[in-house]
């Protein structure tokens, strides 16, 4: 009797749920399309966050720095800075786990048939990105050390920062021209990015865009 109803459930059919996939496909699928680590054909979950994350702090960053410095004294004005410091603060340490993860976990190769000087500059925004998200903070750090109003930077009301350089006007007229010409650099460096990552989605119909959207399902590389 026992025998019977052993073979019985042995010849049932797997759980099949709402979805309509079955329970083991399912899990295959999630996991692909939300792998943790970066694979061979796609980047994974801790990348994705760490991109758009970024991402969008730094839009946020540049437009609200282009704003700022036009607005009146003013206890809101220096709120608005306080906040743009402690963003940038969070975009350097979040840029520094990036590459350190970046250097962990390879990133998926480029597609086949790129062009050699359409590689390089590939690379090239790659890398410049990643040095503008280090830099830009550290030299707004650095102004804002080096300003004569002596306004402590203190993150999100809760970590104050340690000036690094003692104030002085004209020191601070430098950096903070620097910090300027790094912010439009860094809306060179993205612009192209942005119409880099279109033109391979919509032009050459190819999966570097799609390999860095969560939920989406990239097929492994040929070959």
């Amino acid at each position: 009797m026992l025998s019977a109803v052993a073979a019985s459930r042995a010849r049932r059919p797997p759980t099949i749920p709402a979805s309509g996939i079955p329970a083991e496909e399912e899990a295959r699928v999630t996991a692909d399309r939300f792998p943790m680590r970066n694979t061979p054909h796609r980047y994974g979950a801790v990348a994705m966050a760490f991109h758009w994350v970024l991402a969008i702090a730094v839009v946020g960053l540049i437009v609200v720095g282009m704003i700022m410095t036009d607005l009146p004294p003013s206890q809101r004005t220096f709120e608005i800075f306080q906040l743009h410091k402690s963003i940038g603060f969070v975009v350097f340490v979040l840029a520094l786990g990036r590459l350190a993860w970046r250097l962990a976990n390879p990133v998926p190769p480029l597609p086949d048939g790129l062009k050699t000087w359409e590689r390089g500059a590939a690379h090239l925004t790659h890398y410049g990105l990643y040095v503008l998200l280090i830099a830009q903070p550290v030299v707004g750090w650095l102004a804002s050390s080096a300003s004569t109003l002596g306004i402590q930077t203190v993150v999100f009301g809760v970590l104050p920062l340690p000036d690094a350089v003692s104030p002085d006007e004209a020191l601070y007229e430098r950096l903070s021209a620097l910090h300027g010409a790094i912010g439009w650099a860094f809306v060179a460096l993205v612009a192209l990015h942005v119409a880099a990552a279109l033109k391979h989605h919509f032009v050459l119909r190819d999966d570097v865009l799609r390999r860095m959207l969560p939920g989406t399902r990239v097929p492994p590389r040929r070959g």
